[in-house]
């Protein structure tokens, strides 16, 4: 039994890669107004809906005469139109909307989660935020409330903890909806890292997963580590510290991007370029406006056009 839960494991890790590759090959176009897909740079799905979303395993989110429901790669359809919203399918699960009330249903239709949400958000670490009467609270995949909807404000779960609010002040619970970090801050944000971004008496700081006060409370604003480093603004410019609060690169951009594929988007002067994690100018700063590196390209807006550029800086064919 086992070795047969191995195989059958290593079999649908590799039908899900296989799915994936294919949800790539297509590609939304836009023609009078209307959307379709493209595959090889072929139509395939013809441009008649009002609304499409990118193909996630094997299935279309698409927009037709109001409502929203599902295609697969012929343009048939696998899931009626009825939906107000629709969102991708991911891990086998889709959030839909209908008269304002959010679920989940399967790759069939099935409505695995009912539809009577105020909101319901995308699966992390196997629990979903969902909102009822005003109240957060989470659900896992079967739909049973496994942490009580009774926060004023949530955020999803990362590295196994997650920070909620109550009775306006915020803390971490783990999965259980057991209290692993008091609520003491004035607001908080998801762990990278190890590490979570805290607020206390207007200042932000950084604090480990059992509440140690790791990186001290003096910053105006901050952003979540990546890639080792940091964002932190401090009287009016923002520069980057490591994980033990060492300022790496020097204060003096007026606005900045989290790293992301070794370099980070930076404004300087009004213009926007990419340094690495050494503060060094990489690509130069000449931009309008810039955004993260994606696949190995970010888009940069230069001249009221937007493109594509790669490491070096070159231009690329603008494909998204």
């Amino acid at each position: 039994m086992a070795e047969y839960d191995m195989n059958h494991l290593d079999y649908k890790a590799t039908e899900t890669e296989r799915i994936a590759e294919d949800d790539a090959k297509y590609h939304i176009f836009s023609e009078n107004w209307k959307y379709g897909y493209k595959k090889d740079d072929v139509v395939v799905i013809p441009a008649i809906y009002d609304d499409a979303m990118d193909f996630s395993e094997g299935l279309a989110a698409v927009k037709l005469n109001e409502n929203y429901g599902f295609i697969d790669y012929s343009g048939n359809e696998v899931i009626p139109f009825k939906y107000d919203f629709a969102w991708d399918f991911f891990k086998g699960m889709a959030r839909v909307e209908i008269e304002g009330k959010w679920g989940y249903i399967d790759r069939i239709g099935n409505e695995v989660v009912p539809i009577k949400y105020d909101y319901a958000d995308y699966f992390s670490e196997g629990l979903s935020i969902v909102k009822l009467q005003d109240k957060w609270g989470y659900i896992d995949k079967t739909g049973k409330e496994v942490i009580p909807i009774k926060y004023d404000d949530v955020l999803n779960f990362s590295e196994g903890l997650a920070a909620v609010k109550l009775h306006d002040k915020w803390g971490y619970i783990g999965p259980a909806g057991d209290e692993v970090i008091p609520f003491r801050y004035d607001n908080a944000v998801i762990f990278r890292e190890g590490l979570a971004q805290v607020k206390l008496h207007d200042r932000w700081g950084y604090i480990d997963r059992i509440g140690n006060e790791v990186i001290s409370f003096k910053y105006d604003d901050s952003g979540i580590f990546s890639e080792g480093l940091a964002r932190v603004l401090l009287n009016g410019k923002w520069g980057y510290i490591d994980r033990i609060g060492n300022e790496v690169i020097a204060f003096k951009y007026s606005d900045v991007w989290d790293f992301s594929e070794g370099l980070a988007a930076v404004e300087l002067n009004g213009k926007w370029g990419f340094i690495d994690p050494t503060g060094n100018e990489v690509i130069p700063i000449k931009y309008d406006d810039a955004d993260f590196f994606h696949d190995g390209k970010a888009s940069v807006l230069l001249d009221g056009k937007w493109r594509h550029i790669d490491k070096q800086g070159n231009f690329t064919p603008y494909d998204w």
